[in-house]
Protein backbone atom coordinates (compact mmCIF):
# COMPACT_ATOMS: atom_id res chain seq x y z
CA UNK A 1 0.00 0.00 0.00
CA UNK A 2 1.05 3.63 -0.81
CA UNK A 3 2.16 5.53 1.99
CA UNK A 4 -0.33 7.70 3.78
CA UNK A 5 0.58 11.17 4.01
CA UNK A 6 -1.17 12.32 7.59
CA UNK A 7 -3.72 14.06 7.28
CA UNK A 8 -4.63 16.44 10.57
CA UNK A 9 -8.34 17.63 10.51
CA UNK A 10 -9.24 20.67 12.41
CA UNK A 11 -10.16 24.15 12.37
CA UNK A 12 -8.85 26.06 14.86
CA UNK A 13 -5.95 28.23 13.48
CA UNK A 14 -3.70 27.81 16.35
CA UNK A 15 -3.82 24.07 16.15
CA UNK A 16 -2.95 24.43 12.52
CA UNK A 17 -0.02 26.79 13.35
CA UNK A 18 1.24 23.97 16.25
CA UNK A 19 0.72 21.30 13.01
CA UNK A 20 2.64 22.85 10.76
CA UNK A 21 3.18 21.59 6.93
CA UNK A 22 4.82 18.33 6.31
CA UNK A 23 3.55 15.17 7.70
CA UNK A 24 5.38 14.92 11.19
CA UNK A 25 3.05 17.07 13.92
CA UNK A 26 5.03 19.78 15.41
CA UNK A 27 5.04 21.81 18.53
CA UNK A 28 5.01 25.29 19.39
CA UNK A 29 8.49 24.72 20.40
CA UNK A 30 9.64 24.31 17.26
CA UNK A 31 9.27 27.83 16.55
CA UNK A 32 6.77 29.96 14.62
CA UNK A 33 7.12 30.68 11.16
CA UNK A 34 7.81 33.60 9.49
CA UNK A 35 4.94 35.79 7.77
CA UNK A 36 2.45 35.26 10.99
CA UNK A 37 2.47 36.26 14.68
CA UNK A 38 0.26 35.36 17.49
CA UNK A 39 -0.07 37.35 20.66
CA UNK A 40 -1.99 36.27 23.56
CA UNK A 41 -4.17 38.10 26.10
CA UNK A 42 -7.16 36.85 29.25
CA UNK A 43 -6.50 34.92 31.80
CA UNK A 44 -7.34 31.88 33.24
CA UNK A 45 -11.03 31.55 32.83
CA UNK A 46 -10.94 33.06 29.23
CA UNK A 47 -7.73 32.91 27.10
CA UNK A 48 -7.69 34.40 23.83
CA UNK A 49 -5.29 33.73 21.54
CA UNK A 50 -4.84 35.98 18.50
CA UNK A 51 -3.23 34.02 15.09
CA UNK A 52 -1.90 36.73 12.29
CA UNK A 53 -1.11 35.13 8.88
CA UNK A 54 0.13 37.99 6.90
CA UNK A 55 2.19 36.48 3.86
CA UNK A 56 1.67 33.58 1.10
CA UNK A 57 4.38 31.37 2.43
CA UNK A 58 2.70 31.70 5.82
CA UNK A 59 -0.35 30.82 4.42
CA UNK A 60 0.97 27.71 2.78
CA UNK A 61 2.61 26.77 6.17
CA UNK A 62 -0.41 27.17 8.41
CA UNK A 63 -3.07 26.21 5.72
CA UNK A 64 -5.33 29.30 6.36
CA UNK A 65 -5.79 32.14 4.56
CA UNK A 66 -4.27 35.81 5.03
CA UNK A 67 -6.40 37.18 7.83
CA UNK A 68 -6.67 37.21 11.79
CA UNK A 69 -7.64 34.12 13.69
CA UNK A 70 -9.00 34.90 17.29
CA UNK A 71 -9.39 31.54 19.84
CA UNK A 72 -10.74 31.91 22.88
CA UNK A 73 -10.62 28.82 25.18
CA UNK A 74 -12.93 29.21 28.01
CA UNK A 75 -11.82 25.12 30.15
CA UNK A 76 -14.86 25.91 32.81
CA UNK A 77 -17.35 26.86 30.32
CA UNK A 78 -19.43 23.43 30.74
CA UNK A 79 -20.10 24.50 34.46
CA UNK A 80 -22.23 26.73 33.75
CA UNK A 81 -21.44 29.80 35.67
CA UNK A 82 -23.30 33.01 35.53
CA UNK A 83 -20.57 35.02 36.18
CA UNK A 84 -18.50 32.98 33.77
CA UNK A 85 -21.06 32.97 31.09
CA UNK A 86 -21.44 36.55 31.04
CA UNK A 87 -17.85 37.64 31.17
CA UNK A 88 -17.40 35.25 27.90
CA UNK A 89 -19.93 37.45 26.19
CA UNK A 90 -18.46 40.52 27.05
CA UNK A 91 -15.38 38.95 26.13
CA UNK A 92 -16.70 37.42 22.78
CA UNK A 93 -18.39 40.37 21.92
CA UNK A 94 -14.81 42.45 22.76
CA UNK A 95 -13.24 40.62 20.13
CA UNK A 96 -15.75 40.81 17.29
CA UNK A 97 -16.30 44.79 17.43
CA UNK A 98 -12.93 44.42 16.47
CA UNK A 99 -13.53 42.77 13.07
CA UNK A 100 -16.15 44.74 12.64
CA UNK A 101 -15.82 48.06 10.24
CA UNK A 102 -18.87 49.15 9.50
CA UNK A 103 -20.95 52.49 9.75
CA UNK A 104 -23.45 51.48 12.73
CA UNK A 105 -27.01 51.96 10.01
CA UNK A 106 -25.46 49.23 7.85
CA UNK A 107 -27.26 45.80 8.03
CA UNK A 108 -25.13 42.78 8.88
CA UNK A 109 -26.90 39.26 8.03
CA UNK A 110 -25.96 36.17 10.88
CA UNK A 111 -25.85 32.74 9.02
CA UNK A 112 -26.45 29.87 10.96
CA UNK A 113 -24.55 27.13 9.29
CA UNK A 114 -25.08 23.44 10.08
CA UNK A 115 -27.74 20.55 9.98
CA UNK A 116 -30.51 21.31 12.78
CA UNK A 117 -30.98 17.23 12.72
CA UNK A 118 -27.39 16.41 13.99
CA UNK A 119 -26.80 17.81 17.74
CA UNK A 120 -23.06 17.98 17.08
CA UNK A 121 -24.09 20.31 13.80
CA UNK A 122 -27.03 22.25 15.14
CA UNK A 123 -24.98 25.11 16.87
CA UNK A 124 -25.46 27.77 13.44
CA UNK A 125 -28.88 27.37 13.58
CA UNK A 126 -29.65 27.70 17.18
CA UNK A 127 -27.34 31.10 17.40
CA UNK A 128 -29.77 32.29 14.27
CA UNK A 129 -32.61 31.61 16.21
CA UNK A 130 -31.00 33.62 19.05
CA UNK A 131 -29.88 36.52 17.05
CA UNK A 132 -31.55 39.68 17.76
CA UNK A 133 -33.07 40.92 14.61
CA UNK A 134 -34.17 44.47 13.37
CA UNK A 135 -34.07 44.80 10.09
CA UNK A 136 -37.55 44.71 9.55
CA UNK A 137 -38.33 46.99 12.31
CA UNK A 138 -36.03 49.75 10.04
CA UNK A 139 -38.25 48.87 7.12
CA UNK A 140 -41.93 48.59 8.74
CA UNK A 141 -41.68 50.53 11.89
CA UNK A 142 -38.78 53.06 11.79
CA UNK A 143 -39.78 55.60 14.51
CA UNK A 144 -39.55 52.97 16.85
CA UNK A 145 -35.99 52.05 16.02
CA UNK A 146 -33.51 52.86 18.98
CA UNK A 147 -30.50 54.68 18.02
CA UNK A 148 -28.52 52.01 19.79
CA UNK A 149 -29.43 49.46 17.26
CA UNK A 150 -28.21 48.09 14.00
CA UNK A 151 -29.94 46.48 11.08
CA UNK A 152 -29.68 42.75 11.46
CA UNK A 153 -31.64 39.99 10.17
CA UNK A 154 -30.29 36.24 10.21
CA UNK A 155 -31.15 33.14 8.47
CA UNK A 156 -30.04 29.31 8.80
CA UNK A 157 -30.17 27.80 5.02
CA UNK A 158 -30.36 24.45 5.81
CA UNK A 159 -27.20 21.46 4.14
CA UNK A 160 -26.85 20.51 0.97
CA UNK A 161 -28.87 17.40 1.81
CA UNK A 162 -31.59 19.08 3.05
CA UNK A 163 -32.38 21.76 0.86
CA UNK A 164 -30.15 20.10 -2.48
CA UNK A 165 -28.82 23.62 -3.16
CA UNK A 166 -25.53 24.58 -2.15
CA UNK A 167 -25.46 26.63 1.00
CA UNK A 168 -23.27 29.29 -0.42
CA UNK A 169 -25.24 29.40 -3.87
CA UNK A 170 -28.40 30.62 -1.50
CA UNK A 171 -25.97 32.72 0.83
CA UNK A 172 -25.07 34.83 -2.47
CA UNK A 173 -28.55 34.91 -3.59
CA UNK A 174 -29.71 36.44 -0.14
CA UNK A 175 -26.64 38.79 -0.07
CA UNK A 176 -27.55 40.12 -3.53
CA UNK A 177 -31.07 40.76 -2.71
CA UNK A 178 -31.01 42.14 1.12
CA UNK A 179 -27.05 43.92 0.63
CA UNK A 180 -25.35 43.80 3.95
CA UNK A 181 -22.66 45.74 4.68
CA UNK A 182 -21.50 41.96 6.29
CA UNK A 183 -22.03 38.78 6.74
CA UNK A 184 -21.36 37.04 10.37
CA UNK A 185 -21.82 32.99 9.45
CA UNK A 186 -21.54 31.18 12.23
CA UNK A 187 -20.70 26.99 12.20
CA UNK A 188 -19.71 24.47 14.49
CA UNK A 189 -15.76 23.18 14.34
CA UNK A 190 -13.85 20.46 14.81
CA UNK A 191 -10.46 20.21 16.91
CA UNK A 192 -7.57 17.70 17.20
CA UNK A 193 -7.74 17.98 20.91
CA UNK A 194 -11.03 16.72 23.15
CA UNK A 195 -10.23 19.50 25.58
CA UNK A 196 -10.99 22.03 23.30
CA UNK A 197 -14.65 20.45 22.46
CA UNK A 198 -17.22 22.42 23.71
CA UNK A 199 -15.00 24.62 25.33
CA UNK A 200 -13.47 27.50 22.71
CA UNK A 201 -14.57 29.76 20.21
CA UNK A 202 -13.39 30.65 17.17
CA UNK A 203 -13.50 34.14 15.27
CA UNK A 204 -11.83 34.79 12.33
CA UNK A 205 -12.07 37.75 9.49
CA UNK A 206 -11.55 35.40 6.56
CA UNK A 207 -14.92 34.00 6.25
CA UNK A 208 -15.83 30.34 6.29
CA UNK A 209 -15.58 26.50 4.10
CA UNK A 210 -18.39 24.95 5.74
CA UNK A 211 -17.45 20.88 6.52
CA UNK A 212 -13.72 21.17 6.04
CA UNK A 213 -12.89 20.02 9.56
CA UNK A 214 -14.39 16.50 9.09
CA UNK A 215 -13.55 16.56 5.14
CA UNK A 216 -16.98 17.07 3.64
CA UNK A 217 -15.53 20.71 2.42
CA UNK A 218 -18.43 22.81 0.79
CA UNK A 219 -18.42 25.80 -1.23
CA UNK A 220 -16.58 28.94 0.71
CA UNK A 221 -18.17 31.65 2.18
CA UNK A 222 -15.66 34.31 1.81
CA UNK A 223 -15.10 38.35 0.10
CA UNK A 224 -14.43 36.86 -2.56
CA UNK A 225 -17.58 34.55 -3.36
CA UNK A 226 -19.93 36.89 -1.87
CA UNK A 227 -18.58 40.25 -2.44
CA UNK A 228 -19.28 41.74 1.32
CA UNK A 229 -16.72 40.91 4.13
CA UNK A 230 -17.58 37.82 6.09
CA UNK A 231 -16.42 37.07 9.53
CA UNK A 232 -16.50 33.38 11.00
CA UNK A 233 -17.26 32.36 14.52
CA UNK A 234 -17.57 28.61 15.28
CA UNK A 235 -17.52 25.91 18.25
CA UNK A 236 -15.44 23.14 17.96
CA UNK A 237 -17.98 20.02 19.10
CA UNK A 238 -16.00 17.14 17.43
CA UNK A 239 -12.32 15.21 16.84
CA UNK A 240 -11.58 13.13 14.41
CA UNK A 241 -11.40 9.92 15.41
CA UNK A 242 -7.99 8.97 14.19
CA UNK A 243 -6.74 12.38 14.55
CA UNK A 244 -7.26 12.27 18.51
CA UNK A 245 -5.98 8.12 18.78
CA UNK A 246 -3.37 8.67 16.88
CA UNK A 247 -2.41 11.56 19.16
CA UNK A 248 -3.21 9.29 22.16
CA UNK A 249 -0.60 6.95 20.99
CA UNK A 250 1.78 9.78 20.38
CA UNK A 251 1.81 10.80 24.03
CA UNK A 252 2.09 7.13 25.61
CA UNK A 253 5.40 6.98 23.33
CA UNK A 254 6.83 9.90 23.67
CA UNK A 255 6.32 9.33 28.12
CA UNK A 256 7.61 5.74 27.64
CA UNK A 257 10.66 7.32 25.60
CA UNK A 258 11.36 9.42 28.08
CA UNK A 259 11.26 7.15 31.08
CA UNK A 260 13.53 4.62 28.75
CA UNK A 261 16.31 6.95 28.14
CA UNK A 262 18.27 7.92 25.65
CA UNK A 263 20.70 5.09 24.31
CA UNK A 264 18.43 2.23 25.50
CA UNK A 265 17.50 -0.78 23.20
CA UNK A 266 13.63 0.25 24.18
CA UNK A 267 13.92 4.27 23.08
CA UNK A 268 16.00 2.82 19.77
CA UNK A 269 12.83 1.15 19.14
CA UNK A 270 10.26 3.56 19.88
CA UNK A 271 12.19 6.08 17.98
CA UNK A 272 12.26 4.33 14.67
CA UNK A 273 8.72 3.88 14.65
CA UNK A 274 7.21 5.82 11.63
CA UNK A 275 4.54 8.06 13.31
CA UNK A 276 3.04 8.24 9.36
CA UNK A 277 2.67 4.53 8.92
CA UNK A 278 1.33 4.12 12.67
CA UNK A 279 -1.24 6.69 11.86
CA UNK A 280 -2.26 4.89 8.52
CA UNK A 281 -2.70 1.50 10.42
CA UNK A 282 -5.14 3.54 12.23
CA UNK A 283 -6.83 4.19 9.47
CA UNK A 284 -7.02 0.80 8.08
CA UNK A 285 -8.53 -0.33 11.44
CA UNK A 286 -11.31 2.53 11.62
CA UNK A 287 -12.36 1.69 7.77
CA UNK A 288 -14.77 2.02 6.35
CA UNK A 289 -15.51 4.96 8.39
CA UNK A 290 -11.96 6.00 8.51
CA UNK A 291 -12.96 9.51 6.92
CA UNK A 292 -16.19 10.17 8.34
CA UNK A 293 -15.76 8.89 12.60
CA UNK A 294 -15.84 11.69 14.64
CA UNK A 295 -15.98 11.78 18.06
CA UNK A 296 -18.22 14.47 20.67
CA UNK A 297 -19.46 14.18 24.55
CA UNK A 298 -22.30 12.89 25.60
CA UNK A 299 -23.70 15.92 26.76
CA UNK A 300 -23.34 18.05 23.75
CA UNK A 301 -26.98 18.53 23.10
CA UNK A 302 -27.47 20.76 25.97
CA UNK A 303 -24.18 22.04 26.09
CA UNK A 304 -24.69 22.83 22.04
CA UNK A 305 -27.83 24.80 23.58
CA UNK A 306 -25.58 26.96 26.39
CA UNK A 307 -23.14 27.34 24.11
CA UNK A 308 -25.27 28.64 20.89
CA UNK A 309 -26.97 31.07 23.59
CA UNK A 310 -23.83 32.44 24.75
CA UNK A 311 -22.03 32.98 20.70
CA UNK A 312 -25.98 34.85 20.05
CA UNK A 313 -25.36 36.76 23.10
CA UNK A 314 -21.85 37.81 21.92
CA UNK A 315 -22.95 38.51 18.79
CA UNK A 316 -26.24 40.87 19.62
CA UNK A 317 -24.10 42.60 22.29
CA UNK A 318 -21.62 43.14 19.67
CA UNK A 319 -24.18 44.43 17.02
CA UNK A 320 -26.39 46.92 19.52
CA UNK A 321 -24.60 49.30 21.43
CA UNK A 322 -25.36 49.62 25.67
CA UNK A 323 -26.86 46.06 26.43
CA UNK A 324 -25.43 43.38 28.04
CA UNK A 325 -26.06 39.58 28.60
CA UNK A 326 -29.19 40.08 30.86
CA UNK A 327 -30.67 42.74 28.44
CA UNK A 328 -30.88 39.88 25.27
CA UNK A 329 -32.10 37.15 27.68
CA UNK A 330 -35.27 39.40 28.39
CA UNK A 331 -35.63 40.38 24.38
CA UNK A 332 -35.44 36.78 23.64
CA UNK A 333 -37.76 35.24 26.03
Amino acid sequence: MDKLTRVIRTDMADESRVVGAGTHARTAADGLAEGFSVENDGDQEVSITRVHVNTPEAEQKVGKPIGSYITMDIPKIREKSRDLYEKSCRMLARELKKLIHLDKKETVLVVGLGNWNVTADSLGPKVAQYVLVTRHIYEFLPKEVNDTERPVCAISPGVLGITGIETGHIIKGIVDNVKPGMVIAVDALASRSMNRVNASIQLANTGIAPGSGVGNKRAALTRESLGVPVIAIGVPTVVDAATMASDVLDLIMDSMMQHAGQGSEFYKMLSEIDRDEKYRMIIELLEPYSGNLVVTPKDTDDIVEYLSKLVANGINMALHENIGPDDVDRFLQ
